[in-house]
């Protein structure tokens, strides 16, 4: 459906959170609006004026806003004084959505996956696994890409690379390895480079428990990493005797086509954490898939009071029978094949040193090439003018990140694609 999108200067009173609130809140500055309503792709203000959202809750709405299926669901069960809080008790919602991921996600795929619920953020999901791979191997070490972004704790933040966020931490951060990214030197094979550091007795690096990794690398850049070297990873970790762990938060749920990322690749990671879209609300959730023999935990040895969460185990199941029963991994396939065809080429229209990068409804633009990479900024502010959130990413925050929902009408995409695009032309011209 076509909506009247907003005007320029249609904003409004915002003095409450900028006085009231701290200086930590990030993604407000770039939209200084007061947003009230949301339904499919659109968010709407307290002045009834529509945006377009490219930008999907950080990939925690690839089922849009307020589905109505995942809504009714949710009203049902609160109607009925159905529970809501019960750490990790057993529950009917909990064991329902069990048994649809079992059905419906994992034995189709033929993978073997205990199931581990943690407190709801992804970042929690990454601090279990870690946790996990060194129960197991008993080895402090971990293998990380340089690019990476797995979360703001100081387990997971250790591993992530952005400058600004590790500056945040205030201590040290150890026990982590940074590999480079098979996109950054691609005269240098990364598999040979981490072989020669475990067998190189004059490496310095400690022998890891595992290897972490995004197949998707979003934050870094969207960068999709590719199929072969994936397979490489799983075969070197094989050897060497690591754990291969897939960081799905962000390009999971059915994000890059498939339901996670990492299946183009056809590989089976060892552990892999899930969150963001996994409450398919919105609703908070976060889960590790571990294989069985890894389970070596005691009883509430990593723990969290809203690890049981009702209301995302029931938005959860709803959203993985919309994706099955609409068949939403198909027609992301076929809206990313139309995204390949139509946004390049009208990118590179405009400059040869743009380039575009992507698969699935996840894409970037990077504007790195270009004398001032920070054109992007003004690039999504242009954007927003136009009735479009969408964010960046990526090295010096210059790759514009496209991520529209999953359920998004052919019509809305390529709206959002022309404005993204006629933004491009206003700013560089």
């Amino acid at each position: 459906m076509r909506r009247s999108l907003c005007k320029a200067g249609d904003f409004m009173e915002n003095t409450i959170f900028e006085t009231y609130e701290s200086n930590v809140r990030s993604y407000c500055r770039n939209y200084p609006v007061v947003f009230d309503k949301a339904q499919g792709a659109y968010m709407i203000d307290e002045n009834n004026n529509y945006y377009l959202d490219f930008f999907c809750g950080a990939g925690a709405l690839n089922y849009g806003h307020n589905h109505p299926f995942i809504k009714d669901k949710l009203i049902a069960y609160l109607k009925n004084d159905r529970i809501i809080h019960t750490l990790d008790m057993y529950t009917v919602a909990k064991r329902e959505f069990i048994e649809y991921f079992e059905e419906r996600v994992l034995k189709p795929r033929g993978f073997n996956y205990k199931i581990q619920f943690v407190g709801p953020t992804g970042t929690n999901a990454v601090e279990a696994a870690l946790k996990l791979a060194r129960l197991n191997k008993k080895r402090q070490n971990i293998f990380a890409l340089m690019g990476g972004f797995h979360g703001m704790t100081l387990g997971s933040l250790a591993l992530t690379t952005d400058a600004e966020s590790r500056e945040g931490a205030g201590v040290v951060m150890s026990n982590v390895t940074h590999i480079p990214a098979p996109y950054m030197f691609p005269e240098l094979d990364t598999i040979k480079y981490m072989e020669t550091l475990l067998t190189d007795d004059h490496s310095g690096v400690a022998k890891p428990a595992a290897i972490i990794l995004e197949s998707m690398q979003a934050d870094g850049g969207v960068y999709p990493l590719d199929a072969e070297w994936l397979r490489r990873v799983r075969a070197f970790c094989d050897k060497y005797d690591l754990l291969m762990i897939v960081d799905d938060i962000q390009a999971g749920c059915g994000r890059c086509g498939n339901f996670f990322s990492f299946e183009r690749a056809g590989i089976v990671p060892d552990i892999v954490t899930v969150s963001k879209s996994i409450g398919g609300y919105g609703m908070p959730m976060s889960v590790v898939l571990l294989k069985p023999e890894l389970d070596i935990w005691k009883p509430g040895q990593h723990s969290g009071t809203f690890r049981g969460n009702q209301l995302s185990f029931v938005a959860a199941k709803a959203a993985l029978q919309i994706m099955n029963e609409q068949e939403l991994g198909n027609k992301t396939l076929k809206d990313g094949e139309f995204i390949a065809s139509y946004l390049p080429e009208h990118v590179r229209a405009i400059s040869p040193d743009l380039e575009v990068r992507g698969i699935g409804l996840f894409w970037g633009i990077d504007f790195n090439a270009l004398p001032d990479p920070n054109i992007s900024k003004e690039v999504i502010s242009e954007c927003f003018r136009r009735g479009l959130i969408v964010e960046r990413a990526g090295r010096k925050n210059a790759v514009l990140k496209i991520m529209p929902p999953l359920i998004i009408e052919r019509e809305d995409l390529q709206r959002g694609l022309d404005i993204i695009l006629d933004s491009i032309k206003t700013v560089i011209s």
